[in-house]
């Protein structure tokens, strides 16, 4: 499915998104329009420039970064290329990826998580030993681009670090080499 175009100006500075960004836990059962949907992936691992070069930093523009999208109507993969989701998993799985993400309530009552999953070797390739932390420090960049652009969209987020590797995988369907290292539920904050 084509996404609408990010847009690339706002009403919400990065100073006032820095002060407002918290971390939000209650959310109502609103759903997300497409145009939110498509903003946040965007700010997550967009192309930002005609080079290819994306929203965030990456050593080497290896991208070893894949995200994915968990909402009511399935898992869906982001390709950043094209701006567009792939299902890869039909129906709403939230309260499994919950049950892997230790019980934590928000995540069935978002009405969108994003999965920011790794490959490593990507990255390895290049850097060795050293592109694990050059990875985890992508994915900070990644998922701090969405919380802030959250915040830019009127929306409220939460940075989810606990979870079981394997049962997320097993929830999402991911491939062999996907490793999981970040949720983040989204939607309109109770808080």
């Amino acid at each position: 499915m084509k996404l609408p175009p990010p847009r690339t100006t706002g009403q919400v500075s990065v100073e006032e998104a820095l002060e407002r960004r918290r971390s939000r836990r209650r959310f109502s059962a609103k759903e997300l329009d497409w145009a939110q949907v498509s903003q946040l992936l965007w700010s997550a691992q967009g192309v930002a420039d005609r080079r290819g070069l994306r929203t965030a930093p990456s050593a080497g523009a290896t991208y070893p970064l894949e995200v994915y999208l968990v909402t009511s109507e399935g898992v869906q993969y982001y390709r950043p290329a094209a701006h567009e989701l792939e299902l890869t998993v039909e129906g709403d799985v939230r309260r499994q990826l919950r049950g892997a993400c230790l019980d934590q309530r928000w995540i069935e009552e978002a009405p969108v998580s994003i999965v920011i999953a790794a490959v490593y070797d990507r990255t390895g390739r290049a850097y060795g030993q050293r592109a694990i932390r050059y990875v985890h420090m992508e994915a900070g960049h990644a998922a701090q681009n969405v919380h802030l652009q959250a915040v830019a969209l009127g929306l409220g987020s939460v940075p989810i670090g606990a979870f079981r590797d394997e049962q997320v995988r097993k929830v999402l369907s991911l491939p062999d080499d996907h490793q999981p290292l970040y949720v983040i539920s989204v939607g309109y904050s109770l808080e």
